[in-house]
């Protein structure tokens, strides 16, 4: 008779789901980068160690159901008002790190008055800006970082600049208050921009903790479905569009200019 032995090899983890989210699946479309801004958003609370003592604020867009991924403490805001829910939060309960997830059409548009006033007065809030140039939960409608010429469903023949005006840098517009701790510019579009991108979101929270004031990563992202692109070419047309018009880099950081 011949014995076999079965050799079990050791296999070491290399990925896994970040403590800091729950079991629950994203319901993000192929393509969108949604998810992986929100792995690195939970990935750096744990690390920080403040994933217990975390609130996040999340209004009306793709992300409105992310109160089912997250696994700190979450808070829906109405439409735009992300910011001044995260400021009455954060004045209320000083030692929780407060922060909001945004897409550009909610920050930049109908939020744009909560987002500037809240920086401008500096609150210790650290806001997460999802800058994908297009509304995406409502239906593809032009927002105001859509570029010039870009067509979107309110503007079937491209953005016309005569007529809609240029879009917003939110990142330039907000570096010149005097509020702002940190606004930084990234993307996730590959290996190297996903670690530029964590380390920027874990500057941010590091400098609420620090209570240094206002803070904003604002993240070049994807709209593959509302592009009416491939997520392949989705991420082509990042770098060969938006990344020109929206140039990534740190635009204000309170430490590096003082």
């Amino acid at each position: 008779m011949v014995l076999t032995v079965e050799k079990k090899q050791k296999s070491n983890v290399l990925f896994a789901r970040s403590e800091g989210l729950t079991a629950s699946n994203t319901n993000y479309c192929p393509g969108c980068t949604h998810g992986i801004v929100q792995r690195l958003v939970a990935e750096s609370l744990v690390e920080l160690g403040v994933s217990d003592n975390a609130i996040g604020v999340c209004p009306v867009g793709c992300s409105v159901t992310a109160y089912d991924f997250y696994a700190c403490d979450m808070v829906q805001a109405a439409h735009g008002r992300a910011p001044a829910v995260a400021t009455g939060l954060k004045r209320a309960l000083p030692e929780a790190l407060v922060f909001t997830y945004q897409g550009d059409g909610d920050l930049a548009s109908i939020g744009m008055a909560e987002t500037v006033h809240a920086a401008t007065r500096g609150e210790n809030i650290t806001l997460v800006f999802i800058n994908n140039a297009i509304y995406g939960m409502t239906g593809g409608q032009m927002a105001p970082t859509s570029l010039p010429g870009q067509i979107t469903q309110t503007s079937p023949y491209g953005r016309d600049v005569t007529s809609a005006g240029y879009p917003i840098r939110v990142c330039e517009l907000l570096s010149t208050l005097d509020g702002v701790a940190l606004a930084q510019r990234v993307t996730v579009n590959d290996p190297k921009n996903v670690r530029k991108a964590k380390r920027a979101l874990k500057k941010a929270f590091g400098y609420q903790l620090e209570k240094r004031g206002f803070s904003i990563v604002e993240v070049v992202s994807t709209c593959p479905t509302n592009w009416g692109m491939t997520p392949v070419a989705a991420l082509e047309w990042l770098r060969s569009d938006m990344l020109p018009y929206y140039p990534l880099g740190t635009y204000k950081d309170i430490k590096e200019d003082s």
